[in-house]
């Protein structure tokens, strides 16, 4: 066993040890599956390690969708049993969250690194506008018992959701809460979404990434194994704690949690496309 090329990989444990127990509570408290923390914390990691921008990025959607699904499934259970989950509203969006998904996953290839980053900040900044002034509540309120308008919402949510790498949250989220859910409701109801977005976009981004040259050790794909191991294990673990404490907090007070982690968030990716 080569011990020194096994040390040089600590670091990296480390981080990704942290970024689980981090993206658990996360997808707990804000329904957001993780993403918006693992796919910078992996993307870093990668980088600082040597891989290639452009594959690193795309490394790092893929293991956060599929590290979503334990972290989402955790997260759900947790929120149901607090009667925070509208199954209804689940049964409505997830055929066509998980086509928008996988649409979205077998694209992916065909965007670059730095254009990824950038619909991921461009998107982080509108919707913590919108949890902040509500105007897609002003634009969307009429439609909420329109099953039409939830269908093709759950496939733009799917779509983008697998080209950024999250579980849909970010998006889900503010669009119940759009349609006339509590924000504690569309936080647990976006929890069980998020993991049909995740077994739909990794399997996107396994074909999208099989054959791919000079990818990390241990990958499928776009997916890399000890990342998901380590991250989604820990995630897992920590998810019911972020949805004790989301019932603990009133729901404005929710809303401008959810919008300050994501425009920090946005600054993060935009900052690593300006540094190139």
């Amino acid at each position: 066993m080569d011990w020194g090329l096994l040390a040089s990989y600590w670091p990296f444990a480390l981080a990704m040890g942290v970024t689980g127990m981090v993206s658990g509570v996360a997808a707990g408290l804000l329904g957001i599956g993780g993403g918006a923390v693992i796919v910078p914390a992996l993307a870093n990691s990668l980088l600082l390690m040597g891989y290639d921008p452009d594959i690193v990025q795309h490394v790092a959607v893929g293991t956060s969708l599929a590290i979503i699904i334990p972290t989402g499934i955790m997260s759900a259970r947790a929120h149901y049993k607090r009667g925070a989950l509208d199954v209804a509203v689940l049964r409505l969006w997830v055929p066509f969250v998980v086509a928008g998904t996988f649409v979205g996953g077998l694209m992916a290839g065909l965007y670059s690194g730095n254009v990824l980053r950038i619909i991921f900040a461009l998107l982080s900044f509108f919707i913590a506008a919108n949890i902040v002034f509500s105007f897609q509540t002003r634009l969307m309120g009429h439609l909420k018992d329109a099953a039409w308008a939830h269908r093709l919402s759950a496939f733009i949510v799917g779509y983008i959701s697998a080209l950024i790498g999250t579980g849909g949250g970010s998006l889900t989220v503010p669009t119940l809460v759009a349609f006339g859910r509590t924000m504690h409701n569309a936080v647990g109801t976006s929890a069980a979404i998020g993991v049909a977005i995740a077994l739909s976009g990794t399997a996107g981004f396994l074909i999208a990434g099989w054959g791919v040259a000079d990818l990390p050790p241990a990958s499928l794909g776009f997916v890399n194994l000890p990342a998901f191991a380590l991250v989604g294990g820990l995630a897992a673990i920590f998810a019911p704690f972020g949805a004790a404490l989301a019932h603990r907090l009133d729901q404005k007070t929710l809303k401008y949690v959810f919008a300050a982690f994501l425009v920090a968030v946005g600054l993060n990716m935009l900052w690593k496309v300006v540094l190139g």
